[in-house]
């Protein structure tokens, strides 16, 4: 789901009903990668100077976001339904010489419940044309952000022009990721609607960004077009500093 920048050309409607597992495993199972293996660049954007500690990718797919953040020097978790999808990762980071930086983790995320708090939670492009819980995901992702940590919450915003006549379902071309419609063909949700749904104390956080962030990506004619991203950063309220005892 979130690695960026896929190669097929899916119109095909799917079945809303479809098993999860399924899908995501024979979509991943092809003989060559979904997608480009370069990072979102949302992620590149939004955590550009940040200090690398420990990071969540949610949704990693193909691991492009998670091998990225690796070679930052972060120490990355990378959660997946699709176990050929976290195979490919895996090689992709191993012969990049990050292996040791990545931990792989295959899960459904509709149950999957995050194990530690980490420095810098994200979801790019976690919209489905089979059942997800996507609020509930991005709430359990919120809780999982230490504090002074951030969250990034990235999603399609508009439907490409080519996608108008697949069906209600989103389409994907070269230079495009994940859905740009839920499976019942309801648009995606703004940054401040993504925001009021994660029903967060917001004195407790700070927004760094809730804004529509114009991308480019590739027609399937090889022109070039500018589609616009749903971008939401938060950084959690960092812990008061301890104060030292009176001697």
């Amino acid at each position: 789901m979130s690695s960026t920048h896929h190669t097929h050309d899916n119109t095909t409607p799917q079945d809303p009903n479809e098993d999860p597992a399924t899908f995501w495993e024979n979509r991943y199972s092809g003989p060559v990668p979904s997608w480009s293996g370069r990072a979102n660049a949302a992620l590149e954007r939004e955590a550009a100077g940040l200090t690398p500690g420990t990071a969540l990718d949610l949704g990693c797919g193909e691991g492009g976001d998670a091998i990225w953040l690796a070679r930052g020097g972060w120490r990355v978790t990378g959660v997946d339904i699709s176990a050929s999808a976290l195979a490919l990762g895996e090689a992709t980071a191993v012969s990049g010489g990050v292996g040791e930086s990545i931990r792989w983790l295959q899960a459904d995320l509709a149950v999957w419940q995050p194990d530690a708090n980490y420095d810098l939670v994200t979801a790019h492009f976690l919209h489905s044309p089979v059942e997800l819980p996507r609020e509930v995901i991005l709430r359990r992702a919120a809780n999982a952000v230490a504090p002074g940590g951030l969250l990034l919450v990235v999603g399609h915003a508009g439907v490409p022009p080519w996608a108008e006549q697949a069906h209600g379902h989103g389409h994907e071309d070269a230079q495009n990721q994940g859905h740009d419609q839920g499976h019942d063909g309801s648009a995606m949700p703004t940054p401040e609607e993504v925001l009021a749904s994660l029903n967060l104390t917001m004195s407790e956080w700070t927004v760094v960004t809730c804004a529509l962030v114009e991308r480019s990506a590739t027609m399937p004619d090889g022109s070039q077009i500018a589609l616009p991203d749903s971008v939401l950063s938060l950084r959690r309220t960092p812990a008061p500093a301890a104060v030292p005892a009176a001697d």
